[in-house]
């Protein structure tokens, strides 16, 4: 599948008639650069480790085999699928002096990356939604919440965000560019339509309407389904209101985290940034695909009890065994 997704987005690049693009958002930092990518190595790993870590406890203990923990564990999956898309290329970037993409590898990280957005924020809305039926209709909940419901439920956010921006670089790729220079670290298709000589009106409207769409139906549910929750807390017990408060908290700091990102993303890429020093510039570009990967698992995984108990077991047990192991190799070595 990654090679036919790289032999099309390839196919796309030549047809804008550019080789390539050039991210004119890198600086000279000198020796500096030794210690930047240090540090983005060492976030990155943190990424894969935390968010694997996590997918492992989920599939592994059965007790976690329930509705929230899977979308949970298709959080983590998105968070690893959107870092991976960024990360990889972002730290060669750092290394070298000659910062150029080739068109089909740009246009496959613009892929990566607004599918990664859409996913994230299509996947925060079903949890509010499974969030919702566990406290206001908890009799109800395991019979609505199926495990053909959570299967589609699960694979719905996947399959419209891979549709939605495999369209979009479709009719992004028509356009005749008349430019290479793109001011980021990493492919923006915004960015991109800005270089075209030709007509993008198809392509204003496409993400005019589709962004409209994919922005405005989560937000009215989030916001709809948080009310009824407001209202059976206020008028629940004290029991109610204590599971409603443990469960949405993770959640609700998660979603408020994304959307700060996503405005800190628009707000560089649309508007005059030159004031800002390059490093803070380019953090802010990078911070909904920086912090969120980091945030939710910390988030889920200290505020989530059967989660922290899990992640407890199998981490001392693993050490436990390799101990075990290690003395009965000793005795036997004595």
């Amino acid at each position: 599948l990654s090679f036919f997704f790289f032999f099309k987005f390839r196919t796309m690049g030549n047809s804008t008639h550019l080789t390539h693009f050039i991210l004119s958002a890198y600086f000279d930092t000198g020796h500096l650069k030794y210690l930047y990518f240090v540090i983005v190595l060492l976030l990155y790993v943190l990424m894969l480790v935390s968010n694997v870590l996590l997918i492992v406890v989920i599939c592994v203990n059965r007790s976690l085999h329930e509705p929230m923990y899977l979308f949970l564990c298709s959080l983590f999956v998105n968070e690893l699928f959107g870092s991976t898309g960024i990360f990889p290329s972002l730290l060669i970037h750092i290394l070298t002096d000659i910062h150029t993409v080739s068109a089909s590898l740009c246009f496959l990280q613009i892929d990566c990356i607004y599918s990664y957005v859409i996913v994230e924020y299509l996947t925060l809305a079903v949890m509010s939604y499974d969030r919702y039926f566990a406290i206001c209709h908890p009799l109800q909940y395991n019979t609505h919440m199926t495990r053909n419901r959570i299967f589609m439920i699960v694979i719905v956010p996947w399959f419209y965000g891979f549709l939605v921006c495999t369209v979009m670089i479709s009719v992004t790729s028509s356009l005749h560019l008349c430019g290479r220079i793109i001011n980021r670290v990493y492919c923006v298709h915004y960015s991109v339509v800005k270089l075209a000589c030709s007509d993008t009106t198809a392509v204003n409207i496409y993400l005019l309407s589709f962004g409209f769409i994919i922005v405005s139906a989560p937000s009215f549910l989030i916001l709809y389904l948080y009310m009824r929750i407001l209202k059976v807390c206020f008028s629940g017990s004290k029991q109610t209101r204590h599971k409603a408060v443990s469960t949405c908290t993770p959640h609700l700091a998660s979603l408020i985290n994304f959307i700060f990102g996503c405005c800190f993303e628009i707000i560089t890429s649309r508007f005059n940034m030159n004031h800002v020093p390059n490093i803070l510039r380019i953090f802010l570009s990078l911070y909904f695909l920086i912090i969120q990967p980091l945030f939710n698992p910390l988030m889920y995984g200290l505020n989530i009890s059967n989660i922290r108990i899990c992640c407890r077991k199998l981490l001392f047990n693993r050490i436990k065994q390799n101990r075990t192991g290690y003395n009965v190799i000793t005795q036997v070595v004595q």
